[in-house]
């Protein structure tokens, strides 16, 4: 869809992991990218551009992205969006950042950025394909792969990209052919067909009908009434004439977690939601997956009650789960899964690995690489320092070691950390990651917890629930501060008597309680656990209510854990 690139770095910072995506999709294109060093007047940048520390650090990056000679000869623009000024001249960007006198007749404006763009990223040209179609062979086919698809209530499915050639119009029959398809397999009697009913194009932010409703080669446009099974990377054709074989496009990054979502279970379900049923939560996360092509819904084959919902991070699914509870849906979340792999050579288990990039306070950097070196299986691959007194640290992760992490280190940091992670490939796979499981406080009664039992159990953990709060028999009420579970009356009052000491009218105190986020939740809960989510409240329980059950079930995974620790 692009014919150049532009790469906004920060001066002061560097490049960040999602620059790195970016960046090697632009790369793999064979596009030769315009670096532009933002912030450049910051105290600290101008510092590393004279040190060369930001040059350095740029060319290891199209290095390390697999860059070649024509790509690492790119253009620097040295600017402040801040100030508003732009300047390919070192010394003239010198005597902006500085605030230094600059002499007459050199402009401090943003013409020079604009002039760059248009100097060294061609205009958009059409060239004449090579595809040539089945029906008509003399005339050129349409074709046009998928970028981007979605969904909207009044124009049905939506799907935008650029047309690689022919034309396209209103009210044309086109055919899907989905993406990885070999030409001999295609049989174009049985593809999905549909009638496009509306051609649109961005005008700013705005998207307008096109008029005349005919777009060519080369436009960029969104077309809607394309088939409702589309996905990002098919490619259209006109059903009249279709081509032979689909477009090449890049591949899409897997997902790295999935997770269990159903109806609540609970004991208190039903008294918070507006949509309770299992079918009407099933139905809102297939909606999702409409606008959002990130995510993926099946049904789960232990129970078909659930759905298992694939995405990239604790992250995104954190803000679905809390999109759904403000909407009134009541959700019982299970722990999540890395999805793994198995190699077609060797026969190993692969499971993703990830680059994590943390900035954090240089006090706490041995905190950090501790947190990741240890029973996550992190392997740190770069330290470095700035004046600032920041630490650049750079691992490489298993999927698997950064469940949990987000809310452990903003703790251990004081919430100082930036944390930045990027999919990097399958590997090979790394063991049982982490130590022994945390200790839960699990109430055994049903009520309203009193301030007498907490006061008692505050001092056998952290508790998770105030005073009044509304508890139930399996539910999680605190983190034990000794390993394993431990079960306890929360809802236990204070015995009424007419006996009057001291000690008896001692006064009660309880700390407040900790509160955990629902993406937070997400990491922290262990494997015999799962998040109630309900629009009034978030709590966290035993997925195996009885007590009996539970302890059979304790056992049983106590018996796994040895044999694994034993491998």
């Amino acid at each position: 869809m692009i014919d150049g690139v532009c790469l906004v770095v920060d001066a002061a910072e560097g490049a960040m992991a999602q620059t790195k995506y970016v960046l090697s999709r632009a790369l793999k294109m064979g596009l030769k990218p315009i670096v532009i060093l933002n912030k450049c007047d910051k105290d600290d940048a101008w510092s590393r551009i004279e040190n060369g520390e930001v040059e350095i650090e740029l060319f290891e990056t199209f290095d390390a992205l697999g860059a070649n000679d024509e790509q690492m000869d790119y253009v620097t623009v040295y600017a402040s969006g801040k100030a508003g000024w732009s300047t390919t001249d070192i010394d003239l960007a010198r005597e902006f950042s500085t605030g230094e006198k600059v002499a007459k007749g050199k402009e401090n404006s943003m013409t020079i950025l604009l002039n760059t763009i248009l100097d060294n990223i061609p205009p958009p040209e059409v060239q004449v394909s090579k595809l040539k179609g089945i029906h008509k062979p003399d005339e050129e086919p349409f074709a046009m792969a998928a970028t981007t698809v979605g969904y909207d209530n009044f124009l049905g499915r939506l799907c935008t990209g650029r047309i690689y050639s022919g034309t396209i119009e209103k009210n044309d029959t086109v055919s899907l052919i989905p993406r990885g398809v070999v030409a001999k397999d295609i049989n174009h009697q049985s593809l999905i067909t549909s009638n496009i009913t509306g051609i649109f194009v961005n005008r700013g932010v705005l998207r307008t009908d096109l008029e005349p409703a005919i777009a060519n080669a080369g436009d960029i446009v969104t077309l809607a009434g394309v088939p409702n099974n589309i996905a990002v990377g098919d490619t259209l054709t006109l059903k009249s004439n279709p081509i032979g074989q689909p477009l090449e496009t890049p591949p899409i990054n897997p997902p790295t977690l999935s997770i269990e979502i159903g109806a609540n279970t609970s004991p208190l379900s039903g008294k918070e939601g507006t949509f309770i049923a299992s079918s009407q939560v099933r139905q809102r996360l297939i909606s999702e997956t409409d606008n959002n092509v990130t995510l993926s819904v099946a049904k789960s084959e232990t129970d078909p009650e659930r759905s298992i919902v694939y995405a990239r991070g604790e992250l995104q699914l954190g803000i679905l789960i809390e999109q759904m509870r403000r909407e009134g849906y009541e959700l019982t979340v299970s722990p999540p899964k890395i999805i793994t792999t198995k190699c077609e050579s060797s026969g190993k288990e692969l499971e993703p690995y990830e680059e994590v990039t943390i900035d954090a306070d240089s006090e706490y950097s041995g905190t950090v690489i501790d947190s990741l070196t240890g029973g996550r299986k992190g392997l740190l691959l770069q330290m470095s320092d700035s004046s600032d007194g920041k630490t650049r640290l750079v691992f490489e992760v298993p999927s698997r070691g950064l469940l949990g992490f987000q809310s452990e280190i903003a703790t251990a940091t004081r919430g100082t950390a930036v944390v930045n992670h990027l999919f990097l490939e399958n590997r090979e796979y790394a063991g049982l990651i982490g130590g022994v499981e945390k200790g839960k406080i699990v109430s055994n009664d049903n009520g309203k917890a009193s301030l007498y039992s907490l006061a008692n159990i505050a001092k056998r953990g952290a508790l998770f629930v105030a005073a009044g709060d509304i508890v139930y028999s399996g539910m999680v009420i605190g983190e034990n501060s000794r390993p394993g579970d431990m079960e306890v009356n929360p809802v236990r009052a204070k015995e009424t008597t007419n006996i009057r000491t001291v000690n008896k009218e001692e006064k009660l105190y309880v700390p407040p309680p900790q509160k955990y986020s629902i993406e937070e939740l997400i990491g922290y809960m262990n494997d015999d656990e799962v998040v109630e989510v309900t629009p009034k409240s978030v709590r966290l329980r035993k997925a195996e209510l009885d007590s009996g059950a539970r302890e059979r079930a304790a056992r049983s995974r106590k018996k796994q854990m040895k044999a694994l620790q034993q491998k």
